[in-house]
């Protein structure tokens, strides 16, 4: 495990993606006010942790990181579609977002809408311009493409959205918070694993112990970011803290304490690295991946 180095794996995944995604807008259009904002926001200096989640999970099972690039930049761009609208006046109302003014801040609040919409539509249109191989291919990229769409609308992130909103002011039960996370946070990197293991043609079993492994490392990235929101230094972590606590959020930590929301996230560390006790060193990315959520900083 030691031998693996994390850093530097984040560090060359990053830039195979962030190459993609400035190739995959590039292409599209000739400048203009809405891909400046759409670049701005992708391009400021995110994580990355759901493609890099997508990329590891395929070559878990033996995949290669050529075939699930294009849905790995779609992942980022939906995620970062939402990051933007979450941050708009009418959500979140932050002006700060990965060390950057937010992107309605940077341009105008109708811009962030739009750049918004047009990434989460870039994103079907990177994911359906896959020229499959044969019939099973295609099926297998609709079932994707299925996948990606339930867990960004409705049933998904935009359930966990509306939940999140309407819990301000209004303390949630812990069971409450855990389904809000689930679906907010968790249903998109439960999908980016899972789609990643699909791709690389990974069997029943591999894609069992893959979903219990997203399930828990995506709600212990929710906790952390509780934790964080509450003892994080907003210098690190490129945006406020103690927004939580202000919006009267119901948080882990509001309800468990801060000790208590660190052993929890712990233990949900700990479950997800049982199931990748299925497989071999290919899936060291996604183990130390699971130790770095509940070790960072940002």
């Amino acid at each position: 495990m030691h031998s693996f180095d994390l850093n530097s794996y984040l560090l060359s995944k990053r830039k195979q993606i962030d190459r993609a995604i400035d190739k995959k807008i590039d292409r599209t259009t000739h400048s203009s006010v809405i891909v400046s904002a759409m670049k701005y926001s992708l391009m400021a200096q995110g994580k990355r942790i759901r493609p890099i989640l997508c990329i590891a999970a395929s070559q878990a099972v033996g995949g290669q990181t050529e075939d699930v690039v294009g849905v790995a930049c779609a992942l980022e761009m939906i995620h970062t579609y939402s990051l933007i609208h979450d941050d708009l006046p009418a959500m979140d109302n932050d002006d700060l977002r990965r060390g950057k003014p937010t992107c309605h801040i940077a341009f105008d609040e109708a811009t962030a809408i739009l750049t918004g919409d047009a990434l989460l539509t870039l994103a079907f249109e990177i994911l359906s311009s896959i020229e499959p191989n044969d019939i099973n291919d295609a099926l297998k990229w609709l079932r994707v493409i299925k996948i990606i769409a339930i867990a960004a609308g409705y049933k998904g992130m935009i359930k966990g959205q509306i939940k999140d909103i309407a819990s301000e002011g209004n303390p949630l039960g812990l069971e409450d918070l855990e389904q809000m996370h689930a679906l907010k946070t968790g249903a998109l990197i439960e999908a980016s694993i899972i789609t990643g293991a699909i791709l690389g043609n990974g069997n029943f079993e591999q894609i069992e112990q893959l979903k219990i492994y997203a399930k828990n490392i995506g709600l212990a990235f929710q906790v952390v970011d509780d934790i964080l929101n509450v003892e994080g230094d907003p210098v690190v972590m490129g945006k406020d803290v103690g927004t939580d606590q202000a919006r009267k959020k119901s948080t882990y930590p509001s309800i468990l304490g801060i000790e208590k929301s660190k052993e929890f996230a712990k233990n949900l560390v700990n479950n997800a690295l049982q199931a990748l006790d299925y497989f071999d060193n290919k899936a060291d990315p996604l183990r130390a991946i699971a130790h770095y959520i509940v070790d960072r900083k940002k």
